[in-house]
């Protein structure tokens, strides 16, 4: 009993060295102290991936099923294709005089219900509008990033980025500068009206006509007069609101374009199930080459607005020009009215330029004006080769036009808006008189 006593006292020594016998329990134990942790977190993922007890997923508005005619009878194949709330009984004959009085005085009605409500919502007709020609304008953007296996989503994502960091960049370089060269004015006002004052031009018309007191007597008739201090509040408060608007409406078409662009597929698909069977694929197949042409259009037009902005950037910055990052703004805001908006960028900078004198202005116009002539037969061509074609006096008159109707929203749509008329004369209205 005392060997072994001694023996079994003595074995947890190891003179041998290496980790004694009693250390291979512990770290077992903390090993199993770990299982139950990562066993109840992997538990808790899985839990939280399931939905909650009781949840459905949520309601959409889905395209219904295509119903087919055989035999002169609804025929389905299956239940998922008959319709939900029974078949359809026969239609009334067109020629049955209570189907014509109602229908033309639905058909009145309904012309009147238009107008009036366009008449009443002209503004958020033009903000879709506008959204809408984003949307066609950034939507092969997001399909060329889809080809190259980048979610639609993403996509998306990355284009309004890019055209949100554009329009703010525009107003962050535009609005410091205004308000620098407002205060710049507000500061010289006094020493220009003075040296005007003093001058020996003012001093003679003030003996002739006797300027100094008309005016003073005119600033103090409008002083006191209520009526035209509140014309200035009023003024003021004008344009305060309409600033807001400017950017409540910027918003608006911003959201609409986001919208646009995620439901633009579904909205094609329910658009061509609006037309008849029969004439759904030619329905398709048009509307897909004037949205396909309308998209190219803006990229395009895009693409030569920021070459013409960097052009003029660099000559202003050569020669001198004052502002030359704000003017290359309004170069490419100018450049993407077609045919005359570069004429229009031109002519501004140049008034601008003759601040610095004539041999600036010279040397930029003919710079400018040369680009404009390489651009219209080497870079346009090339760059709008997939856009659309329109003949050069329907796109005056219909660049004329849209302005005159919508604005510079007219202008910049009248082009991909003529080129998809043309289209439809073509393919369906000189088809149909070559058949006869």
């Amino acid at each position: 009993m005392t060997d072994k006593t001694d023996e079994s006292s003595a074995a947890p020594e190891n003179p041998g060295g290496g980790q004694p016998p009693a250390a291979a329990p512990q770290v077992t134990a903390a090993a199993r102290r770990k299982r139950p942790a990562a066993a109840a977190l992997g538990l808790l993922l899985h839990r939280l991936r399931q939905p909650l007890p009781g949840a459905q997923p949520r309601l959409r508005f889905e395209m219904p099923p295509e119903y087919s005619r055989q035999n002169g009878e609804e025929a389905a194949q299956d239940s998922t294709t008959q319709p939900q709330f029974g078949s359809p009984g026969p239609r009334i004959s067109p020629q049955h005089p209570l189907y014509m009085g109602f229908m033309g005085t639905v058909g009145v009605g309904l012309a009147l219900l238009v107008y009036w409500i366009g008449s009443n919502t002209t503004q958020l007709l033009l903000w879709i509008v506008a959204a809408l020609f984003i949307a066609l304008g950034l939507e092969p953007v997001v399909s060329w990033l889809e080809s190259r296996k980048i979610p639609r989503p993403a996509g998306i994502l990355v284009s309004v980025t890019v055209l949100v960091s554009a329009v703010v960049g525009f107003f962050a370089t535009l609005i410091p500068t205004i308000v620098e060269q407002v205060t710049q004015i507000v500061e010289q006002a006094p020493v220009w009206i003075r040296d005007f004052i003093d001058s020996d031009f003012f001093r003679s018309l003030d003996d002739q006509f006797g300027v100094r007191d008309r005016v003073t007597e005119e600033l103090e008739k409008f002083v006191n007069d209520p009526a035209a201090m509140g014309g200035i509040f009023g003024g003021v408060v004008g344009f305060g609101s309409t600033v807001a608007n400017g950017l409540f409406g910027t918003l608006i078409v911003l959201v609409l374009s986001l919208y646009f662009l995620a439901a633009l597929p579904a909205m094609k698909k329910w658009g061509y199930r609006l037309a008849p069977r029969s004439r759904r694929h030619r329905v398709e197949a048009l509307s897909e080459e004037i949205t396909r042409s309308v998209g190219n259009y803006v990229i395009g037009q895009a693409v030569v607005a920021l070459l013409n902005a960097t052009f003029a950037f660099i000559v202003m910055t050569i020669v001198g020009i004052p502002f030359a990052l704000l003017l290359a703004f309004v170069v490419a805001l100018l450049a993407f009215i077609p045919l005359v908006g570069g004429m229009i960028a031109g002519i501004v900078v140049l008034l601008v330029s003759l601040t610095e004198g004539w041999q600036v202005a010279a040397v930029y116009g003919i710079c400018y004006f040369a680009y404009l002539q390489f651009e219209a037969y080497f870079i346009s061509p090339r760059i709008m080769q997939k856009a659309v074609a329109v003949p050069g006096a329907v796109a005056v008159i219909s660049v004329i036009a849209g302005g005159s109707l919508l604005g510079v929203l007219g202008a910049l749509i009248a082009i991909p808006t003529a080129a998809a008329v043309l289209l439809l004369v073509r393919e369906i209205y000189i088809v149909r008189q070559d058949q006869h």
